[in-house]
């Protein structure tokens, strides 16, 4: 049997998703190649599997096939231009670097790669797949759309560049939904700054923005201090006929991987379901909770570098991932923000996060 060496770079929360997918996936119960595995860390923090402290010698003495960097936001350019010359396959935790990098450099060190993808993992849950598919059969154009994507890290523990780590899903799947290949091009957007993650005092927590998709407006709001969880997207579009096609998704509700899609369209004056995707109700076993999508993406990351299988959902490359990051980059700098709002104005108390379902 084939062996794959996988280094994680990174064993917070993200890291730990990571190892518990690829379990999930070793020898001929997933992808049919035998996986070894290591992380490298600032520190060491668990003992079952090898512990580089440098990314150096992890790259030296273990030689992984894959390389996925799981480690904080405004880490990741560092461990991705510590992998100059590697060229193995490197999955990396989105965003893609944080606003103060320099992308150049990032792009540059990665080049000798056999492969790269950003965990865009919105791409893999089957009411994205399903509404991707329809709207190309049916040689949908798109009109309108918006969408919302928040949830609650309030007094997080965690660093965090702010809320374009969450907004990059909302905006990668209005592209990736809607035909053809044009870019988001922003038109204004607004944001609010405040205290709410262990990051500073000031971080960007929410933000709002008008853009266009090719010829639609689009709107789209986002949030790390939403209180509750809400992930959604409206669209509606046009069909060759003239008529309008609706559609909505729902992720993550009322737990992770819990999505729902409707597509419809009304005919004098009543609705008439033309799709409908619902995994609410699916049945998960305890330890792959959490993780389906992430682990359809992994998967396929394992079977590219094992026999060169082209993937159903397609990568977020490199290229991609530079110019959404650009994206990304353009939102914070021009957001004109308001705040910042004081959460914590005599002192916070950090404390290790055990609900994982509110921060995701």
């Amino acid at each position: 049997m084939t062996k794959l060496k996988v280094l994680i770079a990174g064993m917070g929360y993200a890291g730990s998703r990571f190892l518990t997918a690829l379990r999930s996936l070793d020898g001929q119960q997933g992808t049919g190649a035998e996986l070894e595995l290591a992380y490298h860390a600032r520190r060491k923090s668990r003992e079952d599997i090898p512990y580089f402290l440098s990314l150096e010698q992890a790259l030296a003495d273990f030689a992984p096939d894959v390389v996925i960097v799981a480690v904080t936001d405004s880490a990741h350019a560092e461990i991705l231009t510590g992998l100059a010359g590697y060229e193995g396959f490197v999955l990396a935790e989105k965003p893609l670097t944080s606003i103060h990098d320099d992308l150049d450099d990032v792009a540059h060190s990665l080049r000798h790669t056999c492969g790269f993808a950003l965990d865009l993992v919105e791409r893999y849950s089957d009411a994205t797949m399903a509404l991707r598919d329809y709207v190309r059969r049916h040689d949908l154009r798109l009109v309108r759309a918006h969408a919302t994507w928040g949830k609650d890290r309030i007094n997080d523990h965690r660093p965090t560049v702010g809320v374009t780590s969450e907004v990059i899903h909302s905006l990668d799947l209005l592209r990736w939904i809607a035909p053809g290949t044009d870019a988001v091009e922003p038109r204004d957007v607004v944001g609010v700054a405040s205290d709410f993650s262990i990051s500073g005092p000031a971080v960007l927590d929410s933000i709002a923005l008008t853009a266009t998709l090719g010829a639609a407006p689009i709107t789209v709001y986002s949030s790390f201090t939403n209180i509750t969880r809400q992930r959604t997207v409206d669209c509606t579009f046009r069909a060759p006929d003239d008529r309008l096609i609706y559609a909505t998704a729902v992720y993550d509700t009322p737990v992770w991987d819990a999505d729902y899609l409707r597509i419809w369209q009304r005919d004098q004056g009543r609705e008439k379901t033309l799709l409908e995707v619902d995994t609410r109700h699916a049945q998960v076993p305890d330890h792959l909770s959490a993780i389906v999508k992430l682990r359809r993406l992994v998967a396929d990351v394992l079977r590219y570098v094992h026999c060169r299988e082209i993937p159903e959902v397609a990568f977020a490359g490199l290229a991609e991932s530079v110019q959404l990051q650009q994206l990304l980059n353009t939102i914070e700098t021009t957001a004109r923000v308001t705040g910042p709002a004081r959460y914590f104005p005599v002192g916070r108390e950090v404390t290790a996060e055990v609900d994982w379902e509110r921060l995701g």
